[in-house]
């Protein structure tokens, strides 16, 4: 096989180029279990046939809903597509309401899930959906049916013909998945890519990705429903890379050392708290370990890549890498040659200390529309920049338009969303797919990203305000734990913070003062709020007059996905966190409820 066309193809490119006996490898009851590359494809050849013996047809939808990364997964996956049929993703946090939307939308006949919780949400609204004709699970739950029981029915070889008569009708420019969107706003939209569209983005990824093929490992944990980490899925097979799937996001620091993988993704929230946690820990040091620790750190907040810092800090570098950045290397396994990181932006102090401490942390830029990978950085070659995302990947056009957006071209580009012309026509125009986001193309061809076209707001002064810029500086303040910046029409820019609620106690009782327990009471304490004023007017020496943060308030709830603030790839609900806070956003511009 020359290169895989269609996302079954990677096993069998996989087997034929370098066979695993770890492709795929999951933790159960404690123990991990491994399914060499042959395996997968004889269960996926299973799946297939018995899925054509329930009547599955080409262009029927069937759906996964998984609560962790897992192999049935990946081998559901290829199995579904191998019949010609679509498989749908479905987030497993979203509402029951949202489940029955996207099974109805897209007219799913079958059902994989992973555990009771994502089964009984299913269960709730099934007999609201009347395509769906039964649900299997991953794990053993009374009452229902086993995906063991599929798996059993194309035990038989007998119609494997079949399997590659399907197979053979279908090419690259076939659709392959529809992947609903976890929209900020509205209804999700069911994006269609097509084989070619997420194939070639794996193989040209792959090319930014400085491992060895056959030889390596990676650690799975962000959403595999989500397109990113599948792709970058296709991509580990295409590279012979072993995929371990981490048990929880809870579980990730344990899994990193079991595994020590040389490759992972990360969504910059992951990162900061992984550096939150060492900060913390490093605050508790005393004496002479404190002060190396902190000169470390003020060292690698100055990091640039390439020695552009000349040889005396270098030299301090080697030796702040070998006292306390070896300490954080260990923590995150120890063998880590690229952490990818994406679906927002990476505050560049993150970037310059992971870097510094040879954790390289490699952003990138893409969208689900996009299959997803626009840009990257790449260390090898010069192709690293601190707060870009790299340059656009192998037969990729980038262009910013008269009003700042980005533009993409390229075999990655979505064919449309499903069942929707006119607003497939709204973001494909002219052979270019309008992002949303708004950039800038430097000198030396790295793409930038200031901010989302429609998060930009003016004041009543008419000036622009990009929220995401305040943000992201704003949130280096270790008392806030998520900021949204407000004013849009005000007279003013303002700001709605959570804070980070377990550091304010421990600031608390270091200060000798017990806060109160209850977030309610604590947010209200008058020393907590002069404090976080301080941080507010710290970071806002770095802004223009119209966009400094003139007045905020504080939350009491964590804001989180199941809470309906974030959606599931950690992005802000804007419109619901400012309906949420309605009256707290009325307080701050005097305005009558």
């Amino acid at each position: 096989m020359t290169h895989p066309k269609r996302l079954f193809d990677f096993p069998y490119y996989q087997l034929e180029k370098y066979p695993q006996e770890r492709a795929l490898v999951t933790k159960y009851n404690g123990s991990w279990i491994s399914t060499s590359t042959q395996e997968y494809i004889d269960k996926a050849n299973a799946l297939s046939r018995a899925l054509i013996q329930m009547g599955v047809q080409p262009n029927d939808k069937v759906a996964i809903i998984s609560m962790t990364n897992r192999t049935e997964w990946n081998i559901c996956d290829i199995g579904i597509m191998q019949t010609g049929a679509q498989d749908v993703p479905i987030y497993p946090t979203i509402s029951e309401d949202e489940y029955e939307y996207v099974l109805n939308h897209s007219e799913s006949k079958f059902c994989f899930v992973s555990c009771k919780e994502v089964y009984d949400k299913l269960m709730a609204i099934k007999a609201n959906v009347p395509s769906l004709q039964e649900v299997y699970t991953f794990d053993e739950i009374d009452g229902a049916k086993n995906w063991d029981e599929v798996l059993e029915k194309g035990k038989n070889a007998d119609n494997q013909n079949e399997v590659e008569k399907r197979k053979d009708a279908i090419g690259e420019d076939d659709l392959a998945t529809l992947i609903y969107t976890s929209g900020t706003t509205g209804r999700p939209k069911g994006v269609m890519l097509s084989h070619k569209n997420i194939a070639t983005n794996a193989m040209y990824s792959s090319e930014r990705l400085p491992i060895d093929p056959g030889k390596s490992t990676a650690l799975s944990f962000l959403p595999v429903c989500h397109i990113y980490e599948r792709m970058l899925q296709y991509m580990y097979q295409y590279c012979g890379v072993e995929i371990h799937f981490a048990e929880s996001l809870e579980t990730i620091s344990d899994n990193l050392k079991e595994v020590q993988p040389e490759v992972m993704s990360a969504v910059p929230r992951l990162l900061e708290k992984v550096y939150d946690k060492i900060y913390a820990k490093g605050a508790d040091l005393t004496g002479v370990k404190k002060k190396l620790f902190f000169w470390a750190i003020e060292l690698g907040l100055e990091y640039e890549p390439y020695g552009q810092n000349g040889w005396w800090y270098e030299t301090k570098l080697k030796l702040a890498r070998k006292l306390i950045f070896s300490k954080w290397q260990e923590a995150l396994g120890g063998n880590l040659k690229a952490i990818a990181s994406g679906s927002a932006a990476l505050q560049p102090r993150l970037a310059r200390v992971f870097n510094a401490a040879a954790i390289p942390v490699m952003e990138g830029y893409g969208l689900t529309e996009t299959s997803p990978v626009v840009s990257v950085n790449d260390m090898r070659q010069g192709g690293f920049k601190i707060g870009t995302v790299g340059k656009p990947i192998r037969d990729t056009e980038v262009k910013i338009a008269d009003d700042g957006e980005i533009l993409v071209k390229g075999p990655q580009v979505m064919c449309g969303y499903y069942k929707d012309r006119e607003k497939t026509d709204e973001v494909l125009k002219d052979g270019f797919f309008h992002t949303g986001d708004i950039g800038e193309i430097d000198s030396e061809g790295f793409l930038k990203i200031t901010d989302r076209k429609k998060e930009m707001f003016k004041t009543s002064g008419g000036k622009y305000v990009a929220p995401q810029l305040i943000e992201n500086v704003m949130k280096q303040s270790r008392f806030i734990e998520q900021i949204m910046v407000v004013g849009e029409g005000e007279k003013m820019p303002a700001a709605l913070i959570q804070p980070d609620f377990e550091f304010v106690r421990e600031w608390g009782s270091k200060k000798g003062r017990d806060l109160p327990s209850d977030p309610d009471e604590m947010i209200t304490d008058e020393t907590l709020i002069k404090r976080i004023q301080k941080e507010i007017d710290f970071y806002n020496e770095r802004f223009g007059k119209w966009e400094k943060i003139k007045r905020f308030e504080l939350t009491p709830d964590v804001w989180g996905i199941e809470s309906g603030h974030l959606t599931p790839t950690m992005k802000m609900k804007r419109k619901i966190i400012k309906e949420k806070y309605l009256d707290l956003y009325n307080r701050i511009y005097d305005h009558k409820a």
